[in-house]
């Protein structure tokens, strides 16, 4: 199983990104796939999840901002980030558990005017 990430780049304060984060292998809508984040100097850090049914959760620090969709026929998830923030600056990672955990190798998001 692998699971490629991909949608970062550099964006203004108050802008938007969309990551991707598509998984190969079988059985995808029945595993959570969740995006976690890792700044300069910090450990990594939870941002959303979602379950295989569709259901939704977030940290505080994005909740309101940062939206986590699935779409099961194409073995993708993604999150879509709005109001971005310079402190939302990171390398953002998929991972995958309910099942055998797998990890993307993440892709860099950049706050910055």
């Amino acid at each position: 199983v692998q699971l490629q990430a991909s949608g970062g780049g550099l964006v203004q304060p108050g802008g938007s990104l969309r990551l991707s984060c598509a998984a190969s292998g079988s059985g995808f809508s029945t595993y959570i796939m969740g995006w976690y984040r890792q700044a300069p100097g910090k450990q990594r850090e939870y941002v959303a999840h979602i379950l295989g049914g569709g259901s939704t959760y977030y940290s505080v620090s994005v909740k309101g901002r940062f939206t986590i969709s699935r779409d099961n026929a194409k073995n993708t998830v993604y999150l879509q980030m709005d109001s971005l923030r310079p402190d939302d600056t990171a390398v953002y990672f998929c991972r995958r558990w309910g099942g055998p955990e797998y990890w993307g190798q993440g892709t860099q998001v950049t706050v910055s005017s």
